[in-house]
């Protein structure tokens, strides 16, 4: 039983897959600041794991975090384009020289492998759909050019010094503990927690851009593959559905299933960064880790509004 870090772990992914690897067991240390991660996620494993409080910027507390680790879950970021355009420095600052003390240390410590969370943002305005690896970076946000550095910062580190390491690409990740309340909160914990109080979800611009929104569980299970796949040697892969969705159709879908199809969606201009179309081609993804999604986007948002209508 090998012992697996996940940084950001307190945070939407991390918490969930935290869960996961103990369900496979493994033991579980988790690096989170909690500046964006919450303690709520860990409470009912908190006697399951071991927790470092600390922060990625910090090279002796990753250093710590990583010791006798087989495999880092490389989880930890500032992730949202609005926040990015806010503030670059600050994204640039936790997700390019966080994610570099982390490289270091997990080179340091001889760990096994890291599995990067890596962002579709990395495309950009792609003019090729579906998207595939071998496309350009073309970030068009902050936030999507921390995660091109990440990616070429993995690359290296295997060509300079044969640290394994896999970069996923995810795409619109969705599910459960995912934050409704953050200013920064993703479209559908957002459109459910409106609802929920009977007030009109925003949309911004015409709701036509779509995305592969992908469920938490698929998100899990990649992970899983790319930690236990033959050697990898920094390569990206994109995680997503095999379809793309509208902005429009998710709204009407959780409306419907909601029974709040008589509050209409209230329509914003377009917001600086956002890219319109994205679909992903996930054959490389299934060719190198073996990964194909197991929930699609309409199973997924079943489980997200029920576990929002309990837990809100």
């Amino acid at each position: 039983m090998g012992t697996s870090l996940i940084t950001g772990g307190a945070g939407f992914i991390g918490s969930n897959m935290a869960r996961f690897l103990l369900g496979k067991g493994q033991k579980v240390r988790i690096l989170d600041n909690f500046e964006t991660g919450r303690r709520e996620n860990l409470a009912e494993i908190s006697k399951d794991i071991e927790l470092i409080e600390g922060d990625i910027r910090n090279l002796d507390i990753v250093k710590k975090a990583v010791a006798g680790v087989d495999v880092v879950y490389h989880l930890a970021a500032l992730g949202s384009v609005p926040r990015s355009m806010k503030d670059p420095a600050m994204s640039h600052d936790v997700n390019v020289n966080g994610t570099f003390n982390v490289i270091l240390a997990a080179r340091d410590a001889k760990v096994r492998r890291i599995i990067f969370a890596s962002s579709s943002s990395v495309y950009g305005q792609s003019p090729v759909l579906p998207q595939h690896e071998e496309l350009p970076l073309a970030p068009i946000s902050p936030y999507g050019a921390t995660k091109a550095i990440g990616e070429i910062y993995f690359r290296s580190f295997y060509a300079t010094y044969g640290l394994q390491s896999v970069c996923l690409r995810y795409y619109n990740v969705f599910g459960l503990r995912q934050d409704p309340n953050s200013q920064y909160a993703a479209a559908i914990p957002l459109f459910v927690s409106l609802l929920l109080r009977n007030k009109s979800p925003e949309i911004f611009d015409d709701g036509e851009q779509s995305r592969g929104f992908t469920y938490i569980d698929n998100v899990m299970q990649a992970n899983w593959l790319a930690a236990n796949a033959k050697e990898t040697h920094g390569e990206a892969v994109n995680i997503s559905t095999v379809n793309a969705v509208t902005v429009n159709t998710v709204v009407n879908t959780i409306r419907k299933l909601m029974g709040k199809e008589n509050i209409k969606p209230v329509y914003l201009p377009p917001r600086p960064g956002d890219v319109k179309y994205s679909l992903a081609d996930i054959s490389r993804a299934k060719k190198l880790i073996g990964y194909e999604p197991l929930v699609s986007f309409e199973q997924g948002i079943k489980k997200a509004i029920g576990w929002y209508q309990e837990n809100l």
